[in-house]
């Protein structure tokens, strides 16, 4: 009697593949078992991870770097989970996230996704913008610390670091951010993210520096990612496959409308009428109209410095600010204006008790010093190397905004020509604003598309008013102008403060700020 074979089918091929499979946890299991109950191991963290970790710390000229094999990622997110665990995070806040790139052609796509976490950069952009000496960057393991205790919560470090990485927690009034789990890596234990991955998909590694250099790197460790040569970030993007010249971040075209910042918005605005106020005040030809500008100049100076206070999480620290003035635009534009402010002060007692020869060059002096301090908030947001916010564009705004508070001071000193001037600067801004809004909205290729299209469509009705509400106050101050002089002024002066107003919330809320790839958006 012959035997009956029976071809194997694919699904009992699969299965009997798959019961020969050694998952991570199968290998953990296989090498925790020791060959007899008498037999001496390794620690199980050196016999599990002694793939995934250095077993010795980074050499004279090396630090410690997260590796990311692409080929490895499923994007299943066990490793943002573990890290959110582990370290205790708020609801929404996330110190590893995943995002997607795609590219190629229709017959033959890419798509890839794409585990992310803090660089650990040698040159770390939030360690040289924070104003407290917040973070430090280990000596001998490259990894970058952010001291909680320290943190008065100003958030610059958020605008300075191009990839998203340190998180704001309203919760805790600081910024905070990955670790890289060091107390694990110090004791042999791997981090979360690594320690979780199914796939080992994440390690720990250590790589060259690259400080010694004559120029760094400037190719993006990712598609989509920032230019390397501004923090020279340490992360290794690994693969077998080729990453198509032009793979794209997922998320690449979605809007992100940004904080608007709204004490931040305050300082910028009332510490430039503050410098222009002062300037009217040395011009006034008149002890009135100098009296006036010079009250006028103190009064926003003090309301703006107030309202930088705002902003901070953690206020009652804010008398740190200097200790960072060695790189620190932050610290610089704190202390600078903290000189202005005295100096206008000192200005008006001598105005009060010394008359004019004392109060011409301590006023000349605060206006010089309020000049230097305006420059300052201009090279704050410079710094970060955002398009949106580059050096001529911001300087003419800012500077706009000086000579708009002149312009207010000379008018409520009463000298009403200067009206037509005031009501020129601030059309002609609006103008030139909405201007360069319709021009970039209609390019995708242009770098500021994205703000335009924020300003334009997110914000559709401030921008239709942007305008014509101010167009139309300063027609109503020329009508009033020959019977009630003073509501004129007041009119004119409204449609400036709201012109600067709106234009520093969407400086703030429409710049296109930088960051890894992120996931599809619905």
């Amino acid at each position: 009697m012959s035997t009956l074979t029976i071809e194997e089918s694919p699904i009992d091929a699969l299965l009997r593949e798959q019961q020969q499979l050694q998952t991570p946890v199968a290998r953990f299991s296989v090498a925790e078992q020791p060959a007899s109950p008498s037999s001496c191991s390794m620690p199980r963290q050196a016999k599990y991870y002694r793939d995934l970790i250095p077993l010795s710390r980074p050499g004279e000229d090396e630090q410690y770097a997260f590796e990311v094999d692409l080929d490895k990622c499923t994007g299943c997110k066990a490793c943002v989970s573990a890290c959110h665990n582990l370290n205790g995070l708020e609801e929404n806040e996330t110190w590893r996230d995943v995002g997607t790139i795609h590219g190629g052609e229709s017959s033959s796509p890419y798509l890839q996704t794409v585990t992310t976490a803090c660089h650990h950069c040698e040159d770390p952009a939030c360690l040289n913008g924070c104003p407290v000496l917040a973070y430090e960057k280990d000596p001998v393991t490259g990894v970058v610390h952010h001291l909680d205790d320290q943190c008065i919560g100003c958030q610059y470090c958020v605008l300075k670091c191009p990839y998203d990485v340190p998180k704001y927690s309203s919760n805790l009034g600081i910024v905070r951010k990955c670790d890289m789990c060091h107390n694990r890596l110090a004791e042999g234990e791997a981090p979360a993210c690594v320690q979780a991955c199914p796939t080992e998909a994440i390690r720990i590694t250590t790589v060259p520096k690259t400080s010694g250099q004559k120029e760094a790197p400037r190719d993006p460790i990712i598609p989509g990612a920032w230019e390397s040569s501004y923090t020279r970030p340490t992360t290794r993007y690994v693969s077998e496959k080729k990453i198509p010249a032009d793979a794209r971040p997922a998320d690449a075209h979605s809007l992100r409308p940004q904080h608007a910042h709204g004490p931040l918005i305050g300082l910028l605005v009332l510490t430039q009428l503050s410098v222009g106020a002062l300037a009217a005040a040395l011009w006034a030809p008149t002890e009135t109209a100098r009296w006036v500008a010079l009250v006028l100049s103190g009064l926003t100076c003090v309301a703006g410095l107030a309202s930088s206070v705002l902003h901070l999480g953690r206020p009652l620290k804010a008398w740190r600010v200097f200790l960072g003035l060695r790189k620190s635009w932050l610290s610089r534009e704190a202390v600078v204006f903290g000189f202005y402010a005295k100096l206008l002060a000192a200005s008006g007692v001598a105005l009060l008790w010394g008359g004019w020869p004392w109060f011409w060059p301590l006023a000349s002096l605060a206006l010089l010093t309020g000049l230097v301090g305006v420059f300052t908030s201009v090279m704050i947001y410079v710094d970060t190397r955002r398009q949106y916010w580059n050096f001529r564009d911001t300087m003419l705004r800012f500077y706009a905004t000086t000579a708009g508070g002149l312009l207010v001071a000379v008018l409520a000193g009463g000298f009403f020509w200067a009206l037509p001037l005031l009501g020129i600067l601030v059309v002609g801004k609006a103008l030139a604003e909405k201007r360069f809004t319709e021009a970039h909205r209609q390019n995708p290729e242009s770098p500021h598309y994205r703000t335009a299209r924020i300003v334009a469509e997110t914000d559709a009705p401030l921008y239709r008013h942007r305008v014509r509400t101010p167009a139309l106050l300063l027609a109503a101050g020329l009508l009033l102008w020959p019977v009630a002089p003073w509501l004129a002024a007041v009119a004119a002066a409204a449609a400036l403060v709201g012109g600067e107003v709106l234009e520093r919330y969407w400086f703030f809320r429409a710049v296109d700020a930088p960051k890894m790839p992120g996931g599809v958006q619905p």
